[in-house]
């Protein structure tokens, strides 16, 4: 089983990964985040995982849920740059889409899709080609 390192809270659901606080990890999971957090992410480990190009997968049951249309934007654009920046979003169903523009991200930065990923019939070209 692969090992991811985990930031916040752990997942309900399995992910398919075990999980370290330190140490040597193949992937990270973001399992919750504080709406501070989500406003100005700057959670070094996870940029310097995305810099050598290993997966960050964001735990979207974790998200803050938050009533104010203001700041629901302002959440929504902080998880737009998330995305971005090539952090995998996912709610623990093992059937995450994988359009063209990802697989050309993932191809780009040496990444494979996650267990149980669905690919569109273009992405599946790009990642195979």
């Amino acid at each position: 089983m692969n090992r991811a390192l985990l930031i916040g809270a752990e997942p309900a659901v399995d992910l398919g990964f075990s999980y370290v606080r330190e140490g040597e990890y193949d992937a990270v999971v973001i399992g919750s985040l504080h709406i501070s957090e989500l406003l100005r992410f700057r959670e070094e480990q996870v940029l310097q995982a995305l810099s050598r190009g290993k997966s960050v997968y964001l735990y979207t049951p974790g998200l803050p849920v938050v009533q104010n249309r203001a700041l629901a934007a302002s959440l929504a654009a902080a998880q737009r740059e998330l995305k971005n920046w090539g952090v995998i979003f996912t709610d623990g169903g093992r059937k995450q889409l994988i359009t063209a523009e990802e697989a050309r991200w993932m191809r780009k930065n040496g990444q494979k899709p996650g267990p149980g990923a669905v690919l569109t019939p273009l992405a599946r070209e790009i990642m195979e080609g």
